[in-house]
Protein backbone atom coordinates (compact mmCIF):
# COMPACT_ATOMS: atom_id res chain seq x y z
CA UNK A 1 0.00 0.00 0.00
CA UNK A 2 1.48 3.93 -0.98
CA UNK A 3 0.27 6.88 0.18
CA UNK A 4 -1.31 7.29 -3.32
CA UNK A 5 -3.57 4.74 -2.36
CA UNK A 6 -5.14 6.75 0.62
CA UNK A 7 -5.18 9.77 -1.18
CA UNK A 8 -7.48 8.10 -4.12
CA UNK A 9 -9.50 5.97 -1.81
CA UNK A 10 -10.46 8.99 0.29
CA UNK A 11 -11.57 10.97 -2.62
CA UNK A 12 -13.67 7.95 -3.71
CA UNK A 13 -15.03 7.57 -0.11
CA UNK A 14 -16.08 10.99 0.14
CA UNK A 15 -17.13 11.32 -3.41
CA UNK A 16 -19.23 7.91 -3.93
CA UNK A 17 -18.54 7.89 -7.17
CA UNK A 18 -16.45 6.94 -9.27
CA UNK A 19 -16.91 9.47 -12.01
CA UNK A 20 -16.52 12.49 -9.59
CA UNK A 21 -13.85 11.79 -7.80
CA UNK A 22 -11.82 11.03 -10.82
CA UNK A 23 -12.28 14.62 -11.64
CA UNK A 24 -11.29 15.53 -8.12
CA UNK A 25 -8.14 13.87 -8.45
CA UNK A 26 -7.32 14.90 -12.28
CA UNK A 27 -7.01 11.51 -13.64
CA UNK A 28 -9.46 9.13 -15.95
CA UNK A 29 -11.91 6.95 -14.25
CA UNK A 30 -10.64 3.47 -15.70
CA UNK A 31 -7.45 3.94 -13.61
CA UNK A 32 -8.82 5.27 -10.50
CA UNK A 33 -11.35 1.96 -10.14
CA UNK A 34 -7.97 -0.40 -10.67
CA UNK A 35 -6.14 1.58 -7.75
CA UNK A 36 -9.10 0.85 -5.41
CA UNK A 37 -9.60 -2.80 -6.89
CA UNK A 38 -5.95 -3.22 -5.86
CA UNK A 39 -6.45 -1.16 -2.07
CA UNK A 40 -9.19 -4.05 -1.82
CA UNK A 41 -7.14 -6.85 -2.92
CA UNK A 42 -4.44 -5.64 -0.46
CA UNK A 43 -6.33 -5.31 2.24
CA UNK A 44 -8.49 -8.48 1.90
CA UNK A 45 -11.40 -6.96 2.37
CA UNK A 46 -14.44 -5.28 0.74
CA UNK A 47 -14.50 -1.27 1.25
CA UNK A 48 -17.21 -0.09 -1.54
CA UNK A 49 -20.84 -1.64 -2.09
CA UNK A 50 -21.78 -0.65 -5.91
CA UNK A 51 -25.44 -0.03 -5.93
CA UNK A 52 -27.58 1.65 -9.07
CA UNK A 53 -27.09 5.11 -7.60
CA UNK A 54 -23.31 4.90 -7.13
CA UNK A 55 -21.63 3.72 -4.18
CA UNK A 56 -21.72 2.68 -0.48
CA UNK A 57 -18.88 2.12 2.05
CA UNK A 58 -19.26 -1.07 3.59
CA UNK A 59 -18.58 -1.25 7.91
CA UNK A 60 -14.95 -2.11 6.88
CA UNK A 61 -14.61 0.91 4.44
CA UNK A 62 -16.28 3.22 7.01
CA UNK A 63 -13.17 1.88 9.15
CA UNK A 64 -10.52 2.49 6.97
CA UNK A 65 -11.81 5.92 6.05
CA UNK A 66 -11.24 7.01 9.53
CA UNK A 67 -7.62 5.60 9.60
CA UNK A 68 -7.10 7.14 6.28
CA UNK A 69 -7.62 10.60 7.01
CA UNK A 70 -5.66 10.20 10.24
CA UNK A 71 -2.70 8.80 8.27
CA UNK A 72 -3.30 11.48 5.65
CA UNK A 73 -3.00 14.22 7.92
CA UNK A 74 0.21 12.73 9.88
CA UNK A 75 1.89 12.60 6.44
CA UNK A 76 0.95 16.36 5.56
CA UNK A 77 1.98 17.55 8.74
CA UNK A 78 5.49 15.62 8.88
CA UNK A 79 5.91 16.77 5.12
CA UNK A 80 5.10 20.46 6.32
CA UNK A 81 7.23 19.88 9.25
CA UNK A 82 10.37 18.48 7.37
CA UNK A 83 9.88 21.06 4.92
CA UNK A 84 10.14 23.80 7.54
CA UNK A 85 12.93 22.13 9.48
CA UNK A 86 14.80 22.20 5.51
CA UNK A 87 13.71 26.19 5.49
CA UNK A 88 15.50 26.73 9.12
CA UNK A 89 12.10 27.20 10.77
CA UNK A 90 11.80 24.50 12.83
CA UNK A 91 14.14 22.88 15.35
CA UNK A 92 16.94 24.06 17.81
CA UNK A 93 19.49 26.58 18.28
CA UNK A 94 21.90 26.15 21.20
CA UNK A 95 24.21 29.32 21.59
CA UNK A 96 26.95 30.52 23.56
CA UNK A 97 26.77 33.22 25.83
CA UNK A 98 29.15 35.39 27.59
CA UNK A 99 30.26 39.15 28.90
CA UNK A 100 28.35 42.85 28.14
CA UNK A 101 26.79 41.62 24.99
CA UNK A 102 24.10 39.60 26.97
CA UNK A 103 23.13 42.87 28.21
CA UNK A 104 21.97 44.23 25.05
CA UNK A 105 22.86 43.50 21.77
CA UNK A 106 22.29 39.96 22.16
CA UNK A 107 18.68 39.79 23.37
CA UNK A 108 17.92 41.94 20.35
CA UNK A 109 19.01 39.53 18.54
CA UNK A 110 17.71 36.92 19.78
CA UNK A 111 13.81 38.51 20.34
CA UNK A 112 14.61 39.51 16.28
CA UNK A 113 14.98 35.64 15.25
CA UNK A 114 12.41 34.35 17.48
CA UNK A 115 9.69 37.06 16.07
CA UNK A 116 10.38 35.33 12.03
CA UNK A 117 11.23 32.09 13.87
CA UNK A 118 9.05 31.07 16.34
CA UNK A 119 9.24 27.80 16.36
CA UNK A 120 12.70 27.46 16.73
CA UNK A 121 13.82 26.39 20.47
CA UNK A 122 16.49 28.95 21.64
CA UNK A 123 18.81 27.49 24.10
CA UNK A 124 21.55 29.87 25.98
CA UNK A 125 24.74 28.36 27.69
CA UNK A 126 26.85 30.58 29.83
CA UNK A 127 30.51 29.84 28.03
CA UNK A 128 33.50 31.82 28.27
CA UNK A 129 35.23 31.89 25.03
CA UNK A 130 37.80 28.87 25.05
CA UNK A 131 34.54 26.95 26.32
CA UNK A 132 32.36 28.46 23.16
CA UNK A 133 35.02 27.51 21.22
CA UNK A 134 35.34 24.23 22.63
CA UNK A 135 31.58 23.44 22.80
CA UNK A 136 31.12 24.11 18.28
CA UNK A 137 34.25 21.80 18.02
CA UNK A 138 32.07 19.37 19.99
CA UNK A 139 28.80 20.21 18.28
CA UNK A 140 27.11 20.94 21.45
CA UNK A 141 26.39 24.18 20.70
CA UNK A 142 25.59 26.22 16.92
CA UNK A 143 26.85 29.36 17.90
CA UNK A 144 28.80 31.50 20.42
CA UNK A 145 29.15 35.30 21.06
CA UNK A 146 32.24 36.69 22.39
CA UNK A 147 35.33 39.19 21.12
CA UNK A 148 38.95 39.08 20.29
CA UNK A 149 38.44 36.02 18.12
CA UNK A 150 41.53 34.04 17.09
CA UNK A 151 41.42 33.15 13.69
CA UNK A 152 41.26 29.09 12.94
CA UNK A 153 40.48 27.48 9.95
CA UNK A 154 37.20 25.72 11.49
CA UNK A 155 35.36 28.58 13.44
CA UNK A 156 34.09 31.41 11.35
CA UNK A 157 33.51 34.57 12.42
CA UNK A 158 30.61 37.03 11.59
CA UNK A 159 30.76 40.52 12.54
CA UNK A 160 27.94 41.62 15.02
CA UNK A 161 28.48 45.23 16.16
CA UNK A 162 31.40 47.49 16.55
CA UNK A 163 31.08 49.13 20.28
CA UNK A 164 32.49 52.84 21.68
CA UNK A 165 34.10 52.42 24.64
CA UNK A 166 33.02 54.33 27.61
CA UNK A 167 34.53 54.88 31.64
CA UNK A 168 32.33 53.86 34.43
CA UNK A 169 32.89 55.87 37.00
CA UNK A 170 31.61 56.88 40.50
CA UNK A 171 29.29 59.91 40.87
CA UNK A 172 31.20 61.17 43.13
CA UNK A 173 34.71 60.74 41.16
CA UNK A 174 36.68 63.21 40.05
CA UNK A 175 36.27 62.29 36.54
CA UNK A 176 32.49 62.24 36.86
CA UNK A 177 32.82 66.44 36.70
CA UNK A 178 34.05 65.76 32.91
CA UNK A 179 31.48 65.30 29.91
CA UNK A 180 33.86 64.00 28.37
CA UNK A 181 36.98 62.10 29.85
CA UNK A 182 40.53 62.62 27.84
CA UNK A 183 41.82 59.07 28.00
CA UNK A 184 45.57 60.26 29.22
CA UNK A 185 43.54 61.34 32.67
CA UNK A 186 43.25 57.21 33.27
CA UNK A 187 47.13 57.22 34.23
CA UNK A 188 46.03 58.64 37.66
CA UNK A 189 43.26 56.66 38.68
CA UNK A 190 43.26 52.71 39.69
CA UNK A 191 41.63 51.21 36.46
CA UNK A 192 39.14 48.24 37.32
CA UNK A 193 40.08 45.43 34.62
CA UNK A 194 37.86 42.14 33.23
CA UNK A 195 37.73 39.38 32.21
CA UNK A 196 40.02 37.10 33.34
CA UNK A 197 40.48 34.21 31.60
CA UNK A 198 42.15 32.95 28.06
CA UNK A 199 43.86 35.88 26.05
CA UNK A 200 43.65 37.92 23.76
CA UNK A 201 40.70 39.85 25.57
CA UNK A 202 39.78 43.04 26.68
CA UNK A 203 42.48 43.33 29.50
CA UNK A 204 44.85 43.47 26.66
CA UNK A 205 42.87 45.51 24.46
CA UNK A 206 42.51 48.33 27.92
CA UNK A 207 46.20 48.06 28.33
CA UNK A 208 47.49 48.02 24.51
CA UNK A 209 45.63 51.37 24.77
CA UNK A 210 47.37 52.48 27.62
CA UNK A 211 50.71 51.70 26.02
CA UNK A 212 49.70 54.23 22.95
CA UNK A 213 48.68 56.56 25.48
CA UNK A 214 52.21 56.70 26.74
CA UNK A 215 51.50 55.15 30.19
CA UNK A 216 51.22 51.51 32.55
CA UNK A 217 47.78 51.85 34.15
CA UNK A 218 47.59 51.27 37.90
CA UNK A 219 45.24 48.15 38.24
CA UNK A 220 43.33 48.22 41.34
CA UNK A 221 41.56 44.81 40.54
CA UNK A 222 41.07 42.32 37.95
CA UNK A 223 37.37 40.57 37.61
CA UNK A 224 35.71 37.85 35.73
CA UNK A 225 32.89 39.37 34.25
CA UNK A 226 31.41 43.41 33.51
CA UNK A 227 28.78 43.00 35.95
CA UNK A 228 31.86 42.42 38.46
CA UNK A 229 33.48 45.37 37.39
CA UNK A 230 30.85 47.66 37.23
CA UNK A 231 29.68 46.65 40.81
CA UNK A 232 33.19 47.78 42.01
CA UNK A 233 32.76 51.26 40.32
CA UNK A 234 29.80 51.95 42.51
CA UNK A 235 32.12 50.92 45.61
CA UNK A 236 34.05 53.45 44.49
CA UNK A 237 36.54 50.99 43.97
CA UNK A 238 38.48 52.62 40.82
CA UNK A 239 37.12 53.40 37.45
CA UNK A 240 36.32 51.15 34.21
CA UNK A 241 36.23 51.14 31.10
CA UNK A 242 33.48 49.00 29.41
CA UNK A 243 31.60 48.77 26.28
CA UNK A 244 28.89 50.90 25.33
CA UNK A 245 26.52 47.99 25.94
CA UNK A 246 27.96 47.67 29.31
CA UNK A 247 25.36 51.15 29.78
CA UNK A 248 22.44 49.72 30.14
CA UNK A 249 23.37 48.42 34.03
CA UNK A 250 22.50 51.23 35.96
CA UNK A 251 23.47 50.83 39.24
CA UNK A 252 22.96 53.05 41.78
CA UNK A 253 25.78 55.29 41.93
CA UNK A 254 27.70 54.31 38.43
CA UNK A 255 28.01 57.11 35.42
CA UNK A 256 28.94 56.53 31.76
CA UNK A 257 31.53 59.07 30.61
CA UNK A 258 32.91 59.37 26.85
CA UNK A 259 36.18 59.36 26.11
CA UNK A 260 37.81 61.70 23.67
CA UNK A 261 39.39 60.81 20.46
CA UNK A 262 42.50 59.26 22.19
CA UNK A 263 43.62 56.54 21.31
CA UNK A 264 41.79 56.33 18.13
CA UNK A 265 41.01 52.98 18.69
CA UNK A 266 38.70 53.31 21.51
CA UNK A 267 36.10 50.57 20.58
CA UNK A 268 35.51 46.84 20.37
CA UNK A 269 33.79 44.53 18.37
CA UNK A 270 31.41 42.01 18.98
CA UNK A 271 31.15 38.64 16.69
CA UNK A 272 29.09 35.57 16.83
CA UNK A 273 31.27 32.64 16.11
CA UNK A 274 30.27 29.14 14.94
CA UNK A 275 31.60 26.23 12.65
CA UNK A 276 32.99 26.42 9.17
CA UNK A 277 31.78 23.43 7.81
CA UNK A 278 28.05 24.07 9.45
CA UNK A 279 25.38 23.80 6.37
CA UNK A 280 22.10 23.91 9.04
CA UNK A 281 19.70 25.74 7.46
CA UNK A 282 18.55 27.13 11.19
CA UNK A 283 22.35 28.39 11.31
CA UNK A 284 21.78 30.18 8.03
CA UNK A 285 18.82 32.04 9.28
CA UNK A 286 20.24 33.01 12.39
CA UNK A 287 23.09 34.45 10.44
CA UNK A 288 20.83 36.07 8.32
CA UNK A 289 19.42 37.94 11.28
CA UNK A 290 22.83 39.03 12.42
CA UNK A 291 23.61 40.52 9.43
CA UNK A 292 20.81 41.97 8.86
CA UNK A 293 21.09 43.89 12.59
CA UNK A 294 24.53 44.60 11.51
CA UNK A 295 23.48 46.66 8.63
CA UNK A 296 21.11 48.50 10.66
CA UNK A 297 23.17 49.27 13.53
CA UNK A 298 26.02 50.50 10.87
CA UNK A 299 25.95 54.61 10.20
Amino acid sequence: MDLRHIRYFIAVAEELNMRRASIRLHISQPPLTRQIQQLEDELGVQLFIRTPRGMELTQAGELFLAEARNIHSVVEQATERTQRAGQGKLGKLDIGIFGSGILDTIPKLLLAFRNTHPDVKIVLHNMNKDEQIEALRQRRIDAGFNRFITPSSDISNELVITEKLLLAVNENHPLARETIVPFHCLANHPLILFPTGSRPNFVDKVMSMCEKAGFIPQVAQEVGDTVTGVALVASNFGVCLVPESASVLALPGVIYRALSEEPDNAQVDLSCIYRTDDRSPILSSFLEIVRDFRTRRTP
